[in-house]
């Protein structure tokens, strides 16, 4: 069986340092090391279709720090796609709340890149809303 723990792990944790990112007031050098984990080359179809890069997802996390009281991210159905030397693609599915009763239901695939060092970042992501 193909081992993608690391990867999931990845997802796991940066969605946890994305929630305390957006739900609590916190040093931007909390930011800059939430930002160390996506690719310099990052891209990324929100969905809504809009296309960011990495200075526009730094933006967005920039604007949004802080500005989401009660904001919550659940996890679920982490699934490997691909795994090769490079790194890997795995998809899950993500569903959002926060203090205001907004949510949000989504699924996700993202392209890992693996550095020479071992280090994991993520390079694309795309994401779609899940009706119902």
């Amino acid at each position: 069986m193909t081992d993608y723990s690391e990867y999931f792990d990845e997802v796991i944790q940066a969605h946890i340092a994305i929630e305390k990112w957006l739900a609590l007031e916190l040093d931007e050098s909390v930011l800059e090391q939430l930002l160390t984990r996506f690719s310099p080359q990052f891209s990324m179809v929100s969905p809504l279709g809009r296309v960011l890069d990495f200075e526009a997802l730094s933006e967005l996390f920039m604007l949004a720090g802080g500005r989401k009281l009660g904001f919550r991210i659940e996890l679920s159905e982490l699934r490997g796609i691909a795994l090769h030397d490079g790194g890997a693609v795995v998809s899950y599915r993500e569903q959002q709340t926060d203090a205001t009763g907004l949510h949000s239901d989504r699924r996700s695939t993202v392209v890992f890149e693996k550095q020479v060092d071992g280090k994991v970042l993520w390079w694309h992501l795309h994401e779609t809303f899940c009706k119902g």
